[in-house]
């Protein structure tokens, strides 16, 4: 069984950075979207970035410009780049991939177990 190791999260203050990753624990066979989605306390979990198997990204409005996500198909892994952030930004936040592990496999959903992110002001 794929599981996602998540790693890079903390406490930063407000107009700091952060750099998540997300690696899968073993090889996969294709890839498709990898995600990042993070869900705020009290709060639905919604997403925050993706990224195709062909490099197309898509951004949540709030974090347009200051957000970057990225994938390194050889590691099995996508990152995500955190600037200038603000106390909104605070969450846990889940990496999430579609991917086949044998080429017989069939597409599965994997999700990471989290990382928490606080912003201070």
């Amino acid at each position: 069984q794929v599981q996602l190791v998540e790693s890079g999260g903390g406490l930063v203050q407000a107009g700091g950075s952060l750099r998540l990753s997300c690696a899968a624990s073993r090889s996969i066979f294709s890839l498709d979207a990898m995600d990042w989605y993070r869900q705020a306390p009290g709060k639905q979990r919604d997403l925050v970035a993706g990224i195709t198997s062909i490099g197309s990204t898509n951004y949540a409005d709030s974090v347009k410009g200051r957000f970057t996500i990225s994938r390194d198909n050889a590691k099995n892994t996508v990152y995500l780049q955190m600037n200038s952030l603000k106390p909104e930004d605070t969450g846990v936040y889940y990496c999430h991939l579609k991917g086949k592990e044998r080429p017989w496999s069939r597409w599965e959903d994997y999700w990471g177990q989290g990382t928490q992110v606080a912003v201070s002001s």
